[in-house]
C-alpha cells in the first residue's frame, strides 16, 4: 500500500540533491512503473541550463531521425524529450532500445542529471553518477518481496562516486518500514552475494552431448564448477545433517505426532478454502454493489502480512484501464478505507503504510486500498461525517468501527455470500461444504483437551510440530546435498532425461539421435520438445506465416500478460495445438520420474503477445499494435527480437531435415518479423 503523500518525499529528495549540488543522481526505483511516476513528479525541476537544453535536443533529434515520420512521434518518444531537457531521465526495460541508448549517451555526457531507474542500470553498464538514492529498502524477486541483499546493495550504491570528480559518493536509502538493526547490518555492512554455479542440463545441451561421438555427459558434469562446489560443500554439509538429526531428536511430541498432523493438515485445508471463497466472495461482479460509504471491511496487506483489522469504506473508483502492473480485474477497482494506521508510516518518508503496532496509539486515516487486500465484509454499516479531512471527524468514526467490536464480541456480522451477494456457482456452493465439513471437524476435534489433560500446552505442542516439520524439509535437503556431493549430481536427473528423449522419439535405446534428436539440436532459446514436436507432427504446414510467427511469441514471451485475452479463430486453433504437445511432453515428463506441474508447464506458454506479433506481422505499424495492448514498447521489442533468433534457428532445423517448404516459410516468418523501429540499428554501432 502506498500512502498518498508519501510518493513527495522523493521529490524532496532530489530537489534537496540539487539545491546543493550532489547531482547527477540516480534513483534506483524497483518496478518500471515506479520509475515513470517518480519521474514524471521531477517535472517542475530545471536541473539545466540554455546550452545544456539545446544540446540534448540536438542529440534527442539526431538520434531519431532515422526513424520513420509515424514511428518518431510514438508516445514515449514525444513524452520522453520535454522530461530529458529538463535534466530527467527514465532507463528501465520497457523503454524503447533507442531511447534507451539516447539516456544513456546523454547521462554519459553528463547532461542528465537525474536518472530514474531499475536495478539494471546498475549492471554492465560503466555509468557513475555523484549520488544515489534508493526509494526502498525492499524489492519484489518474482515469487515475494525481500530486504537488498549486501551484494545488491554494494552493487548498486557502488554506482555512487566519480572517479577524479568527486572526493566522495552518497548514498541515501529511503526506508517504508521499520528495520532491525541485524538486518540493516546485513544490507550496510554484508558481504557480496556468493558465487553459485548456474550450470542447468537442458535437453539441447544433453542431445548435442550425445552427437559427438566422444562426448560423456556425465564426464562434463564431473568437471563442472557445480560439481566442484558440491565437493567443497561436503563436509559442512555433513556437520550440518548431524545437527539437524540431533535437534530432532529433541523434540518430545509426546506420542501426539499423528494427531497434531492430521489437525494441522485440516488447519491448512480450512485456510486454502477460506482463500478460494474470498476470491469468489471479492470479485468485481459480486461485491461492487456493496461498496457503499459507511461500510465495515476487514483489510489485510497479504503481500507484506500486514492486518489493519476493520476499516470503513469511504468511495471507490474504477480504473478505466488496468494499469501495466495490474494482477487482475481486482486491481481496477481502488478503495479508500479508513482505517487505523501506524502514525509513522503516514507522510513523512514511509512509502507504504502500515497498520497500527499492539499495545501503541494509532491513527485513523484514509488509504487507498485494491479489492485483494479485503479479507472480510461486514453487513454493518456506520455513520460518516462529510468532511474527513478533520481528524477529530476521523476519529469519531474509529470509534464507531471499535463499538461495533465490542458490541458484536469481536465477531462482526458478515454479508451472506448466497442471500445477500447472490453467489450461485456451482463451484463456490461445493467450497461452502466442503469449508464447513472441515470446521466441523476441527471443532469436534478433543486434541487440545487430551493435550492439556497431560499438562502440556497446545499452542506450545503445535509450535514445536512446526518446527519439526521444518527440520525434517532441512534434512530432506540436506541429505539430498551430502548424497549429491559423495556422488555425481545430477546422476538421477540425467537418467531421467534420457528416459524422456527416449519416450518422445528423439534417441534410440542405444542413445543414437533420431531425426527429432537432430531437429531438437539445434534449437537452444525455447522450449525445444514442443517445438521439434510441432515442427515435424506438421502442425506448422497448414499454417500462414503470420501465424507461426504469433505461435512462436508463446516460447519467448516472458512476462505475465493480465489482459483479458480474445484471439482470432486461427491463433485460437494454433494456441490448442501448442497446449496439446505440451501437455504430451508434460505427461511424459511426469510419467519419467521428473517433478512437473503439467498445468503451470502448459501455462508457461504465455499467449498475452500473439495477436501484437500477429498484426506486426500482416503489417500494422508499431504505433497501431502498441495500442492493441498494455504492454510496455520495450517488451514488444525485446519479443520480436526474440523471436527473430527463434526463427533463425528453426530455419537450421528446416535445413538439417531437408524440409525446404518449412525453411521458406521460416524465413518469411522472419522477412515479416524484421522491419521499423523494432530492429532499429544500435546507436552505439
Amino acid at each position: 500500500m502506498k500512502n498518498r503523500k508519501g510518493s513527495s518525499d522523493v521529490y524532496k529528495v532530489v530537489k534537496l540533491i540539487r539545491d546543493r549540488n550532489y547531482d547527477p543522481v540516480i534513483v534506483f526505483a524497483f518496478s518500471r512503473r515506479d520509475c515513470e511516476s517518480l519521474a514524471l513528479q521531477m517535472s517542475k525541476l530545471e536541473f539545466t541550463d540554455d546550452e545544456e537544453k539545446r544540446l540534448i535536443a540536438e542529440v534527442f533529434t539526431h538520434a531519431i531521425d532515422s526513424l520513420s515520420e509515424e514511428d518518431q512521434r510514438l508516445p514515449q518518444l514525444t513524452a520522453a524529450l520535454p522530461l530529458l531537457q529538463r535534466g530527467i531521465g527514465i532507463h528501465h526495460s520497457g523503454l524503447l532500445p533507442i531511447l534507451k541508448e539516447v539516456v544513456e549517451i546523454l547521462f554519459g555526457e553528463g547532461l542528465i542529471k537525474a536518472l530514474f531507474a531499475t536495478e539494471t542500470f546498475s549492471m554492465g553498464l560503466n555509468m557513475p553518477a555523484k549520488t544515489v538514492v534508493f526509494v526502498a529498502a525492499r524489492k519484489f524477486d518474482g515469487e515475494s518481496f525481500r530486504w537488498l541483499t549486501g551484494g545488491e546493495y554494494i552493487q548498486m550504491s557502488g554506482r555512487a562516486g566519480r572517479r577524479g570528480l568527486d572526493e566522495r559518493g552518497i548514498t541515501i536509502l529511503m526506508f517504508d518500514e521499520k528495520m532491525e538493526p541485524e538486518q540493516a547490518k546485513k544490507i550496510l555492512k554484508g558481504n557480496t552475494d556468493p558465487l553459485k554455479s548456474s550450470f542447468h542440463l537442458g535437453y539441447n545441451m544433453l542431445l548435442n552431448l550425445l552427437r559427438a561421438d566422444e562426448a560423456d555427459p556425465q564426464y562434463i558434469i564431473s568437471k563442472s564448477f557445480a560439481q566442484f562446489q558440491a565437493d567443497r560443500a561436503l563436509p559442512e554439509a555433513e556437520a550440518k545433517l548431524l545437527s539437524l538429526e540431533d535437534s530432532m531428536a529433541k523434540i518430545d511430541l509426546s506420542g501426539f505426532e499423528n494427531d497434531i498432523t492430521e489437525y494441522t493438515r485440516l488447519v491448512s485445508q480450512k485456510d486454502s478454502l477460506f482463500d478460494e471463497i474470498r476470491s469468489y466472495v471479492f470479485k468485481p461482479q459480486y461485491i461492487v454493489p456493496f461498496l457503499q460509504p459507511g461500510r465495515l471491511v476487514k483489510v489485510t496487506d497479504f503481500e507484506h502480512r500486514a492486518e489493519f483489522g476493520w476499516g470503513v469504506i469511504i468511495n471507490f473508483t474504477k480504473r478505466t484501464k488496468p494499469s501495466k502492473n495490474s494482477s487482475g480485474q481486482g486491481d481496477r477497482y481502488i478503495v479508500d478505507v479508513l482505517l487505523n494506521c501506524d502514525p509513522t508510516t503516514l507522510g513523512g518518508a514511509s512509502l507504504r503504510v502500515g497498520p497500527r503496532e499492539p499495545k501503541q496509539a494509532g491513527e485513523w486515516a484514509v488509504i487507498p486500498c485494491s479489492l485483494k487486500m479485503f479479507e472480510r465484509i461486514s453487513a454493518v454499516r456506520v455513520y460518516i461525517p462529510k468532511d474527513l479531512k478533520l481528524k477529530d471527524n476521523r476519529l469519531a468514526v474509529g470509534k464507531s468501527v471499535t463499538e461495533v467490536e465490542k458490541r458484536f464480541s469481536q465477531v462482526v456480522p458478515e454479508l451472506d455470500p448466497k442471500e445477500d451477494q447472490s453467489i450461485n456457482e456451482e463451484n463456490f456452493s461445493t467450497l461452502l461444504r466442503k469449508l464447513e465439513t472441515v470446521e466441523d471437524k476441527l471443532s469436534s476435534s478433543s486434541l487440545k483437551n487430551s493435550i492439556e489433560a497431560e499438562g502440556k500446552d497446545f499452542e506450545r505442542m503445535l509450535k514445536l510440530y512446526k518446527e519439526r516439520e521444518q527440520i525434517e524439509e532441512d534434512l530432506k535437503a540436506t541429505k539430498r546435498m551430502v548424497k549429491l556431493a559423495r556422488g555425481h549430481i545430477m546422476k538421477d536427473e540425467l537418467k531421467r532425461m534420457k528416459r524422456v528423449l527416449r519416450r518422445a522419439g528423439f534417441i534410440s535405446h542405444g542413445d543414437v539421435v533420431e531425426m527429432k534428436g537432430r531437429t531438437a539440436c539445434e534449437i537452444n532459446t525455447a522450449d525445444e520438445l514442443v517445438i521439434t514436436e510441432l515442427m515435424l507432427g506438421g502442425n506448422f504446414n497448414e499454417m500462414a506465416p503470420e501465424v507461426v510467427v504469433a505461435l512462436l511469441s508463446c516460447f519467448v514471451f516472458d512476462e505475465r500478460s493480465d489482459e483479458s485475452l480474445v484471439l482470432q479463430p486461427q491463433l485460437q486453433k494454433a494456441l490448442n495445438l501448442l497446449r496439446e504437445v505440451a501437455t504430451r511432453i508434460g505427461v511424459i515428463t511426469q510419467e519419467c520420474k521428473i517433478p512437473l506441474d503439467i498445468e503451470e508447464y502448459v501455462q508457461s506458454f504465455e499467449p498475452g503477445a500473439m495477436r501484437v506479433m500477429y498484426e506486426w506481422a500482416s503489417g500494422k505499424s508499431f504505433v497501431e499494435v502498441c495500442k492493441m495492448t498494455t504492454m510496455f514498447e520495450g517488451s514488444i521489442i525485446r519479443c520480436m527480437r526474440r523471436l527473430e533468433e527463434l526463427l533463425l534457428q528453426l530455419r537450421a532445423a528446416a535445413k538439417s531435415i531437408g524440409n525446404t517448404e518449412l525453411q521458406e516459410k521460416f524465413e518469411a516468418g522472419s522477412e515479416k518479423l524484421k522491419r521499423g523501429v523494432a530492429f532499429q540499428a544500435s546507436l552505439y554501432l
